[in-house]
């Protein structure tokens, strides 16, 4: 699995495609289409392009929150929030072969994640992000290692757990020698896809 995911942005059909081609041209290999509060059409019409830009790229496509849509286009995967749906109704309807991912804040959220058997976990948010409308609470460094080393201390093993929130390319060492897997960004490389390859670089 890829360690580098765009998070798309855009407040429009335009501005979401513009971003999402920007980054595939720089390199990027995993895409999640997020588009809060887009009309339906075009939310649709942006996903089916995506998916297409996807292949052509040979790229991960996922798609935040609508898991019949994910199934409809044959889009690679779907990311669900905490309030959007649960993992095992869209294994039902998506099958074995495609992703699923989940976001967490918490220690709790984590177990739960891991008992629903998600492919990965977006864990944050690190920082304040202006990106999400209903923020959870702030984790920084220091949270993620506590829910880390909780694991630990359980003997369990460390999922596949990606930074979200305001993630740079200087917090990418600290966090995996923290022992996070990956990463999710969507503002810097909105801002700078040419920082895309710098980032690849910094996975180990």
């Amino acid at each position: 699995m890829e360690k580098l995911q765009y998070i798309s942005q855009g407040n429009t059909k335009q501005e979401q495609e513009f971003n999402i081609r920007k980054a595939l041209d720089h390199g990027i290999q995993w895409v999640q289409v997020r588009w809060k509060n887009a009309p339906e059409n075009e939310l649709i019409s942006l996903c089916e392009l995506s998916k297409k830009l996807c292949s052509e790229y040979k790229s991960v496509c996922i798609i935040n929150d609508h898991v019949q849509l994910v199934k409809n286009i044959d889009a690679d995967g779907v990311h669900l929030g905490l309030n959007d749906g649960s993992v095992e109704e869209a294994r039902l309807i998506l099958g074995e072969n495609k992703f699923i991912g989940g976001t967490a804040n918490t220690i709790s959220d984590i177990l739960q994640r891991i008992n629903e058997r998600c492919d990965y976990i977006g864990l944050g948010p690190l920082r304040f992000t202006a990106t999400k409308e209903k923020l959870s609470p702030v984790l920084g460094f220091e949270g993620y290692l506590g829910i880390v080393n909780c694991l630990k201390n359980r003997s369990m093993e460390i999922p596949k757990i990606f930074a979200i929130g305001s993630v740079t390319l200087d917090d990418l060492l600290p966090l995996q020698e923290i022992g996070i897997y990956g990463a999710s960004i969507s503002g810097e490389i909105t801002r700078q896809p040419s920082i895309i390859n710098d980032l690849k670089k910094a996975m180990i």
